[in-house]
């Protein structure tokens, strides 16, 4: 498979004072950062299928980096499920699968129901959340209507992570974020294979009127269908492929 296109310095001092050791720090942080956003952005993206298998200076290359950082974003990019590392292979971007796409909805369906009844309990504090929600919706039905089906899923996508990271529970919203990432590499892998998503317009419309009006009960059943309905097309149609 072809290397995909992806979206060092050193100086020695004989002496290192605290604000260079911190620069110095900082400096690598950030590499590490760069590294891990855009490995991972090509996995969600499908830029990196699954499967796709290079060593880590390979890698190192195509970012333009060192591979130190590179390794500690593979590190962070393997407790978050998404890739393996293969001892003296590299690195393999993980396969999809139905029976723990399962398991990630179940866990979803979950978080998103408090999540949305959390936005519920103080709409009126929740007004630009909404806001942002309305956004990524009306953003999914011109996409929709323009047939930009990765238009449709960057918006889709926009809605959810919203709805968890907005939602006042920091615990939640870190769990919640991973799972959120498996969601999109499915949600993006099985675009072709499944109906056109029109029904997910409607139903965000639903969550958000019911988190306005302060339906808490509402709000969280209405988030709870739609990702329960919508993931059941998606594992259909990973069982499928």
């Amino acid at each position: 498979m072809a290397d995909p296109t992806f979206p060092h310095s050193g100086t020695s001092a004989l002496r290192v004072y605290p604000h260079d050791l911190e620069a110095r720090v900082d400096k690598k942080e950030s590499l590490v950062e760069d590294a891990y956003r855009a490995l991972k952005a090509s996995i969600l993206d499908g830029t990196l299928p699954a499967g796709y298998q290079a060593v880590e200076h390979r890698i190192a290359d195509q970012l333009n980096m060192s591979r130190t950082p590179v390794h500690e974003a593979v590190i962070r990019l393997q407790h978050e499920g998404l890739v393996r590392v293969l001892p003296r292979r590299g690195v393999q971007v993980l396969p999809i699968s139905a029976a723990d796409m399962v398991e990630v909805y179940q866990v979803l369906v979950a978080m998103e129901g408090m999540a949305a009844m959390l936005l519920a309990e103080h709409p009126e504090r929740a007004e630009a959340s909404i806001r942002m929600m309305e956004d990524a919706t009306n953003q999914m039905e011109r996409a929709l209507k323009a047939e930009d089906l990765r238009g449709w899923a960057r918006a889709d996508d926009q809605f959810h992570r919203v709805l968890v990271s907005e939602c006042g529970n920091q615990r939640l919203a870190k769990m919640a974020a991973t799972m959120v990432d498996q969601a999109q590499r499915a949600r993006t892998v099985t675009l072709q294979f499944r109906p056109l998503p029109h029904a997910s317009v409607q139903e965000h419309r639903v969550i958000i009127s019911a988190i306005r009006a302060g339906d808490t009960l509402g709000a969280r059943a209405a988030a709870e269908g739609h990702r329960t309905r919508a993931s059941g097309e998606i594992i259909k149609a990973i069982e499928r492929l």
